[in-house]
């Protein structure tokens, strides 16, 4: 539902402005209380049946953002319970990242299909008859009616409907996990296998309740902030055109100051050199130690292949990712600093929370959480007139953003490293398509290839934590991809190898 501002996005967003808010302001943390009132204010519900139900469900959003845990639902616990103590410069994501409110779910729905009142009663009832299992019952005023009982859920009564008068019913969240992880308990209510969730965040921006919700650190790192602590904030290639067009990139380092930050630094400089590596690595094991070589800046699908291919997992490069890579040159040059990774989607917060990558990583935000920061310090895009524009990066690094690009690159580098070698790219966005490429390449389909995998369909510009519609965000990563003055990931002006960064 991202591009479309419906209320869940607008609750959201106030969270996220109101714990920035917090945390700039400092003082008494325990008025965290008073937020929700301030949220949803009055005395009558406007989105639920009740307006106490909507406030305890803003509360527990609003522990979520500052990193905190959910609260029992069994004992009593104050809201404030843990804000201080919360109130640190340095606290790293405690898992579950992705929480799922109880009360707040809807309890919608497994898949099924349903007869609607579109249904004409037709004499040939061509629903009865594709039905395998005869699980359409006519009634006597000719319109059917599906019997649970036998339904396998085939959709070939809905195929066969003239009408369009049969539809499929699914739990949306269900329908966006491509991990199967979404089950339901004894009441209905949906729940998360959290072994085999990769904390995507397909979930939390597809439940129309809001009901899904992942940590923040907006709170810690203003304590960072705050505390003095130089913090260079590095953005992914996705965020061009994310605060709307009225903050361009030549302004955004203006703006980022306003909120404290020491300086931005484009991650595409790291996804230049990710590139190379990648390209390294394929030149050197495919075929040679390796059937196929799949990419690896997409920590959800990494994890997916691990969890679910075990034995393919060997063959995701080993290459650092843009996000780790960016973040090691800038501690190497300025001693010191904090990291905070901007980005647009929640698993780079579970790839920060590695043990072997919190020395690199401080911070993990998403734009959405940025907005937030932005908002509660006021800071007016229109009437910033500084601008430094951003050059570092290639038109390579910053096409890492749309679904496609990143293989391209590495494909483009292998080419330029070795003119003869012919190579062959295989891509898949949304995890249930990666599972499909990764059961063709285990059966030997995609033997030679470069695979490209990415979680979130349309790549990271579809991230759980952006702001704007997929279809304009991609066109407005590859027009600014493109003006780029270096266009190769060889022409970046860092010629850092691995080997100097991981010292």
């Amino acid at each position: 539902m991202r591009g479309i501002h419906t209320s869940v996005q607008n609750i959201r967003r106030q969270i996220f402005t109101e714990v920035a808010r917090l945390g700039y302001e400092g003082g008494d943390y325990s008025r965290i209380e008073e937020l929700p009132y301030k949220i949803i204010p009055g005395e009558v519900a406007q989105y639920r049946e009740s307006i106490f139900l909507e406030r305890a469900i803003v509360g527990e959003r609003l522990r979520l953002a500052m990193g905190l845990p959910l609260r029992p639902m069994d004992e009593h616990a104050p809201l404030s319970m843990g804000v201080n103590e919360s109130a640190v410069a340095e606290k790293y994501y405690e898992p579950p990242l992705i929480n799922l409110i109880k009360f707040a779910c809807h309890g919608c729905p497994e898949k099924q299909y349903r007869v609607t009142d579109c249904c004409q009663g037709c004499l040939a009832h061509p629903c009865s008859e594709a039905c395998p299992k005869d699980a359409i019952i006519v009634r006597k005023n000719g319109r059917s009616l599906i019997d649970p009982g036998k339904c396998i859920r085939c959709g070939k009564c809905a195929e066969a409907c003239p009408y369009n008068a049969i539809i499929k019913m699914e739990r949306p969240c269900a329908a966006a996990c491509g991990m199967d992880a979404i089950g339901t308990d004894s009441q209905g209510k949906a729940t998360i296998d959290q072994d085999k969730c990769v904390s995507c965040g397909m979930c939390l921006v597809n439940c129309p309740f809001g009901a899904i919700a992942d940590k923040g650190q907006i709170f810690q790192l203003i304590q960072s902030i705050k505390k003095g602590d130089r913090v260079i904030a590095i953005v992914a290639p996705a965020f061009i055109g994310q605060f709307g067009p009225d903050l361009p990139p030549e302004k955004f380092e203006a703006a980022m100051k306003q909120l404290g930050f020491d300086r931005v630094v484009e991650v595409a400089i790291g996804a230049d050199l990710c590139t190379i590596e990648e390209a390294k690595d394929f030149l050197r094991a495919v075929p040679a130690e390796q059937p196929f070589m799949a990419t690896s800046c997409c920590p959800s699908w990494s994890v997916m292949a691990k969890k679910l291919f075990p034995t393919l997992a060997p063959y995701i490069s080993m290459a650092m990712t843009p996000m780790v890579l960016t973040a090691r040159l800038q501690k190497k040059e300025h001693k010191g600093c904090k990291i905070a990774f901007i980005g647009p989607c929640a698993s780079k917060k579970l790839e920060a929370s590695r043990r072997t990558i919190r020395s690199d990583v401080d911070f993990v935000l998403t734009f959405e959480e940025l907005m937030g920061m932005f908002e509660a310090k006021g800071v007016d895009f229109k009437a910033i007139t500084t601008e430094k524009p951003m050059e570092e990066g290639t038109g390579a690094g910053r096409g890492f953003a749309v679904g496609g690009g990143v293989a391209k690159a590495v494909a483009d580098v292998i080419q330029e490293m070795d003119p003869d070698r012919e190579v062959k790219i295989a891509s898949a966005q949304g995890l249930a398509e990666c599972k499909k490429l990764l059961m063709m390449a285990k059966a030997g389909k995609y033997n030679g290839y470069l695979l490209e995998g990415m979680a979130c369909p349309g790549g990271c510009v579809a991230g759980a934590g952006t702001l704007q519609p997929i279809g304009r965000s991609s066109a407005t990563v590859v027009q600014y991809s493109r003006q780029a003055k270096q266009q190769k990931a060889t022409e970046s002006k860092y010629d850092i190898t691995l080997s100097l960064l991981s010292d």
